[in-house]
């Protein structure tokens, strides 16, 4: 950029007389359009795009000029000068002050820039005296970005209608620029809301050198990143290629991304799409950049599998009452001097102003409305409508500056000045506080940032079979409304999709991770190409995309989908089950036993054989064993408090009354067997009282430990949690595992002792060969506890309780089988055996 600097020496080497005239060294003469007037607005505009350098063979100073109209910046250009002619006819606006303008043409950067300078600098015949107030344009943002760091420096307020790079907001680098334009940052704050709202996560981006596009697509990929919005490529298209770089191509042929964000000015897109044509790229939706969104001109037949469907933001539409008039009734003769219009003229309408022998003569008096152009194109005006409000931001800032109350300034507070006092430094100071609405009712403002309110309005291409299109507002985009409702669809309204689809294409880069999985970031690929895990056992997530698995609180466990956590089955042995009711009718049946045999030996208790076995301890013994059966029933069922405490007590003391039974009358046995030797008087240290006594005794002492169980450390109901994952176990904790085993110990001691005096006195005559019944029913009942304790400790849940059972009714079982089943077959079946004399009768065959 060092001619910039050359000019600005230039330019800045002048004399501080006004009288001295100042003048820029080189090419001038790039005013197109001018109106004098009190005040004068300068403006750029690109009327002709391309430069054509002649160097004379470097014999004289080189030259330029240029070629190829455009006439959308002509539209531009006109628009200014209608504006500027109905606020001077505004009694109101700038009542006594005449609004003049000075509109310049220019192609290529260098040419622009020298014709900001000379729109800068006035006439030469008028000196320094002649400057503008204010400056138009550029519509490009690099353009008007070295335009603003040449008026910067001047204080000139510069303001652009279509310069919408987000850089140019920074006020340190560019304090006097301003725009009615909505900066990109909200185009691409509005486009990244779009993706958000189809769930496009997943987009590439075609961009081009301009500092529009890179910025732009620099700005998007940050703002979308921050919404989860991933980039699979971006791809530089150059317009100094003749073809599409096989990049471009293979990328969007191959991409797994459906969605498409062309960035680019409307004249390089023109030149993309002209190249994109020749290959059969299908299957993708477009979304294109404000600056060529609705250029219906672009669309054809071999456009269609590219452009239909085609999404993005546009400025809104607006009606300027009179403009569509003032366009369509230009005339050459309108502005004579003008070889711009002469040229678009000649163009438009195929004919010449200088004699010709291929082309008819030009009478300027053709009519513009038989012409299809984008400069005759009037149905609707959206960058327009920047232009005309920048002409009028100005208008209100002089407006303002010329206002005057008790001697100062009602804004700023300054003394007053009239309209030739009137400096650029003073309009800058005013532009900033400007708040008006114009003839067509748009409100102009800025933000604290120096920012307009940004409007938008979502459109849809929607194309013909014979290539032509329309352009449907579906939607809008307004930082005006509160926040959430800034974007928003129009309801009812027909959509074409892009990607052959007639739904919404879907553009991600992996399904979203289910309820029941979680998503996890892998650090090779963009944050959009995550991994889905499934939830850990007992674990869930109850949302998609959950970053994490929650764990289910303890009572609780996952479905089979792990999106929720339901209550825990629980788990205990109940009288419904096969299980339960087969051991509660094992108990019930030894309930019965118990009491028919107790029947039969009530029955017979005058028989020998029930006499000579002590009665009373039988009866005692066979009452211990109903009790014995019983207390099983007690551990079926919900454990509860009491449950608990009664099943473990009711176990100890009935088994241990059982064993004492069993004991005395294994000591009466012992007993009546001395008894019978010569000279024994034993017996009568153990009659009937003292069996009584011993059975009590014995009792007691499990009762005392039992109480003290009871009171240090009861047994209570517990939900066991840690054996199963996934369920309950409802079970009676034992409180005190010394209580318990202490009660066991007892039992296991009686049954000890029982069981060795048996063995002793298994040797006795038959008529006290209730030892070896005895003997064998301790044998079983030992056998059976022994293995009771590593079954008890391993079984898990509801097993535990009927390992305990099984061991009871198992213990009962053999006590009352071994014991009692042979006498009652004598009391029944052999009736003669049941007889004094028989049972003596044996004693002899025994002792021989």
């Amino acid at each position: 950029m060092a001619w910039i600097t050359i000019i600005l020496f230039a330019l800045l080497a002048r004399a501080k007389s006004e009288k001295q005239k100042c003048k820029v060294i080189g090419q001038t003469g790039f005013m197109e359009f001018s109106k004098e007037g009190d005040l004068i607005i300068g403006g750029v505009f690109s009327m002709s795009s391309t430069k054509i350098l002649v160097d004379n063979g470097y014999q004289t100073l080189p030259y330029t000029y240029c070629k190829n109209w455009r006439d959308r910046e002509l539209k531009f250009a006109r628009t200014v000068i209608f504006t500027v002619d109905e606020i001077n006819t505004d009694a109101k606006l700038l009542p006594g002050v005449s609004l003049g303008y000075r509109l310049y043409n220019g192609c290529g950067s260098e040419n622009l820039i020298r014709a900001a300078i000379e729109a800068v600098n006035g006439e030469d015949s008028k000196g320094c005296s002649g400057q503008i107030q204010a400056f138009l344009g550029h519509s490009s943002s690099g353009v008007s970005k070295d335009i603003n760091s040449v008026l910067s420096l001047l204080s000139i307020p510069q303001v652009s209608h279509l310069s919408t790079c987000a850089c140019l907001s920074d006020k340190r680098l560019y304090p006097t620029f301003f725009r009615t334009v909505p900066s990109d940052r909200f185009q691409i704050m509005a486009l990244v809301q779009l993706m958000k709202y189809f769930d496009w996560r997943w987009v590439g981006i075609i961009y081009s050198e301009e500092l529009y596009a890179e910025q732009g697509t620099a700005e998007f990929t940050k703002e979308a990143m921050k919404v989860g919005i991933c980039v699979e490529y971006r791809l530089l298209f150059s317009t100094t290629s003749q073809i599409i770089s096989d990049a471009i191509v293979e990328t969007l042929r191959y991409s797994s991304s459906t969605v498409v964000l062309l960035f680019m000015p409307f004249s390089v897109t023109k030149t993309f799409l002209s190249k994109m044509e020749n290959y059969n790229i299908t299957g993708k939706q477009w979304l294109g950049s404000e600056s060529w969104i609705t250029q219906a001109e672009l669309a054809s037949v071999e456009r269609k599998n590219i452009l239909q469907g085609a999404m993005g933001f546009a400025l809104p539409q607006a009606s300027i009452p009179g403009l569509a008039e003032f366009i369509l009734s230009l005339k050459p003769s309108d502005e004579p001097q003008s070889d711009i219009i002469k040229a678009i003229w000649e163009n438009f309408f195929d004919c010449s102003f200088s004699p010709s022998n291929t082309s008819a003569m030009c009478t300027g008096t053709e009519d513009l409305r038989t012409v299809s152009s984008d400069y005759t194109d009037v149905t609707h005006f959206r960058p327009e409508n920047n232009v005309y409000k920048a002409v009028y931001l100005v208008a209100y800032a002089l407006h303002a500056l010329l206002q005057c109350s008790n001697g100062s300034n009602p804004t700023t507070g300054k003394p007053c000045v009239n309209k030739s006092e009137v400096r650029p430094k003073l309009v800058l100071e005013h532009i900033k506080y400007v708040n008006f609405t114009t003839q067509n009712g748009a409100k102009v403002f800025f933000d604290d940032n120096g920012e307009p309110v940004a409007q938008y309005d979502l459109v849809n291409w929607q194309m013909k079979e014979d290539g032509s299109t329309e352009i449907v507002n579906i939607g809008y985009y307004d930082t005006s409304f509160p926040a959430g409702e800034t974007f928003k669809l129009k309801e009812n309204i027909k959509i074409v999709w892009g990607a052959n689809s007639n739904e919404v294409p879907r553009s991600i880069c992996r399904e979203p991770c289910p309820p029941g999985t979680r998503k996890a970031i892998n650090k090779f690929k963009p944050v959009c190409c995550f991994d889905c895990f499934g939830c850990p056992e007992g674990t869930i997530s109850n949302q998609t995309n959950s970053p994490e698995c929650l764990i289910c609180p303890p009572e609780f466990w996952p479905n089979e989908k792990k999106d929720q956590c339901h209550p825990k089955p629980t788990e205990y042995l109940s009288y419904k089950e096969v299980m339960g009711a087969l051991l509660t009718g094992f108990s019930c049946f030894g309930v019965f036993l118990s009491l028919l045999t107790l029947m039969i030996f009530v029955a017979h208790k005058e028989t020998p054989i029930v006499k000579a076995n002590n009665s009373e301890l039988s009866f005692m013994l066979l009452f211990s064993l109903t009790l014995c059966f019983l207390c099983s029933l007690t551990f079926i069922g919900r454990p509860s408090e009491w449950s608990c405490m009664l099943r473990h007590i009711a176990f100890g003391i009935t088994f241990v009354l059982c064993i004492s039974c069993v004991l005395g009358k294994t000591i009466v046995v012992l007993m009546a067997f001395r008894a019978t030797l010569p000279g024994s008087n034993v017996m009568k240290w153990f009659g009937p009282t003292q069996q009584r006594l011993s059975v009590l005794a014995f009792t007691l002492i499990q009762v005392v430990i039992c109480i003290l169980w009871l009171t240090i450390s009861p047994p209570f109901p517990k939900m066991n949690m840690k054996y199963y994952k996934e369920k309950i176990i409802l079970e009676c904790a034992l409180g005190s595992s010394i209580g318990f085993w202490a009660v066991l110990s007892y039992i296991g001691l009686l049954a000890l002792l029982c069981f060795i005096l048996a063995f002793l006195a298994r040797k006795l005559p038959d008529s006290f060969n209730e030892a070896k019944l005895i003997t064998f029913s301790m044998l079983i009942f030992c056998a059976v506890w022994i293995t009771f304790i590593p079954a008890y400790v391993s079984s898990p849940g509801k097993f535990t309780v009927a390992v305990e059972i099984f061991a009871i009714l198992a213990s009962s079982f053999g006590l009352l089988g071994c014991i009692f089943f042979p006498k009652c077959y004598i009391i029944i079946l052999r009736p003669e055996q049941n007889s004094k004399k028989h049972l003596m009768g044996k004693i002899p065959q025994r002792t021989q």
